[in-house]
């Protein structure tokens, strides 16, 4: 196949030379400043040659069809391959193209940021239909000679998404909205942009002082991925449907003492403070996003108040089953004891509950759902100065609790825990990417590290590439040198797991899949840090 326009120039500019030689050697014995003047005349029409637009070029270029001749020129592009540039891409297909293609969509945000290749797969595929659909082209992702052009072009438009729009981006958006806490359930992550989605975006460019457009535009997107963005830090007194979902969670998992009313009241306090204590969080009674998220996880601890406990939730319980009759309201201390115990038990035989003596969910959904059967009349109500009212050396007396006592990485061996998450993140291999996905099947490369975290022990909340700048719980690598098996690389806009060998385990979007390769250049010329997680 011919690139007939790209020859057509070529031999213009072969004729210009011609002339160009032709008229210097005709004047070898003229005057010098008439050899210079002539110069100069031949350099402007070379200029004029090199500077006619490619739509002035290509007009002479005949109707393209899937069966027709080759792509017109792209300028800066055509030149740079010995393959021919095929009529249309479609998935599946590799070319040397494809890798300019994929800086291109990841610089305007159309791909998750990663070092590009030259197949042109799926991931690529679902980058070029968002992108057609913003630029209002056929959304069939396959890279006609249109695509390629608008795509290429130095006009090219970044990112938007806006009411109305719909697809897997528009539905990572609403993700992203939901774990910042701007959208209530998880349910309203539908993939359309509708009401919802516009109030959410809204709030979220009010929080953080954008303009309150309603549509995601580069810096809504960019603040919305990054670690600098301000979550909806729900907190006491504030009322929202967001906060109504987390306390209908809270009480589900049996930490919420009251019934949800949308209200974060004291109630909804206590309850965010004993479930961040049990789920390995900061216990600030604050429903920030890495609470929320471990909130809704299905890894979530549920509440399992017991002996040895204290706090105003204990109080809370105690005072219940003080009404119900089965302690006295002179126990109601904070702190649980045996009595406290004993009660529970009591309470737990009468409404045909496991008897364990300890608050799970079952008996705290028992105890606040007001169908809870009261102690029997002729059960003893546990008073202080009952048999079994000490713990230990602990009393139930009070409110606490006392007792009387520069060059590539070395990444040669890694240790046992390393090692482990090593081949977890192996275990993966060939696992679909999907843009916001965190596993079991399927992985973005944030989800991916924090999958397999997860699956070898270490608590890790979820957070974007870009919060992997900053996590600050582990210890921090600032060289590539200094990398070693098991350490969790960042890099500008992505993230992976640092394999034996001067290799990387990571879920690629330019792969499409989760792979294992080498530790290229790219990785160390996009170099941000890393995070030794053992030793």
């Amino acid at each position: 196949m011919i690139d007939f326009t790209r020859r057509k120039r070529s031999a213009g500019k072969a004729m210009i030379t011609a002339l160009a030689v032709g008229l210097i050697a005709s004047l070898a014995g003229c005057k010098q400043q008439q050899v210079e003047e002539t110069e100069t005349t031949v350099q402007k029409i070379v200029l004029l040659d090199e500077t006619l637009s490619p739509t002035e070029a290509d007009e002479t270029v005949m109707a393209l069809t899937p069966d027709g001749p080759l792509l017109p020129s792209v300028e800066g592009v055509s030149a740079e391959y010995t393959d021919p540039i095929p009529d249309y891409l479609r998935p599946g297909m590799q070319h040397p193209v494809v890798v300019k293609l994929q800086e291109r969509l990841m610089m305007l945000g159309f791909m998750d940021t990663d070092e590009p290749t030259d197949l042109y797969g799926d991931v690529t595929m679902n980058a070029v239909k968002i992108y057609q659909r913003q630029n209002k082209l056929a959304q069939d992702g396959v890279i006609g000679p249109n695509t390629l052009k608008a795509i290429l072009s130095p006009e090219a438009k970044y990112y938007a998404a806006q009411k109305e729009d719909e697809g897997d981006d528009i539905g990572r958006i609403q993700q992203r909205l939901y774990e910042l806490g701007y959208l209530a359930t998880a349910d309203m992550v539908t993939g359309h942009f509708g009401d919802s989605t516009e109030t959410a975006v809204k709030k979220m460019q009010e929080v953080n002082a954008l303009d309150q457009d309603g549509k995601v535009g580069r810096k809504t997107m960019n603040l919305l991925y990054s670690e600098e963005v301000k979550p909806n830090m729900l907190s006491f007194g504030e009322t929202s449907d967001v906060v109504l979902a987390a306390q209908k969670r809270l009480k589900l998992l049996g930490y919420m003492t009251s019934e949800p009313d949308g209200n974060y009241g004291n109630d909804t306090v206590m309850a965010v403070k004993q479930f961040q204590s049990r789920n390995d969080q900061v216990v600030d009674g604050y429903l920030g996003p890495s609470t929320r998220i471990a909130l809704n996880s299905d890894m979530a601890v549920p509440n399992g108040l017991r002996l040895g406990d204290s706090g105003d939730t204990i109080s809370k319980v105690q005072d219940m089953l003080s009404k119900l009759g089965y302690i006295h309201s002179g126990n109601v201390t904070g702190y649980y004891g045996e009595i406290t115990e004993n009660a529970v038990k009591l309470f737990q035989r009468t409404n045909n509950l496991s008897v364990d003596g300890a608050v799970g969910a079952q008996t705290m959904a028992m105890l606040t759902g007001g169908g809870a059967k009261r102690a029997p009349a002729n059960a003893p109500r546990q008073t202080t100065g009952s048999s079994g009212s000490s713990s230990g050396g602990r009393t139930q007396t009070g409110g606490s609790s006392s007792s009387s006592g520069g060059g590539m990485p070395n990444t040669g061996t890694a240790s046992g825990s390393a090692s482990a998450l090593i081949s977890v993140a192996k275990s993966k291999l060939g696992s679909p990417y999907v843009w916001g996905a965190k596993g079991p099947n399927s992985f973005d490369c944030s989800g991916f590290v924090y999958w397999c975290l997860n699956q070898v022990g270490v608590r890790q909340s979820y957070i974007t590439s870009s919060g992997w700048r900053s996590v600050g719980r582990y210890t921090k690598i600032t060289s590539f040198s200094n990398l070693r098996a098991g350490d969790i690389i960042v890099v500008s806009g992505h993230v992976g797991i640092v394999a034996e060998g001067g290799t990387v385990v990571d879920a690629s979007s330019g792969n499409g899949r989760v792979v294992h390769r080498s530790l290229s250049s790219w990785w160390r010329n996009n170099f941000i840090c890393g995070w030794r997680i053992f030793g």
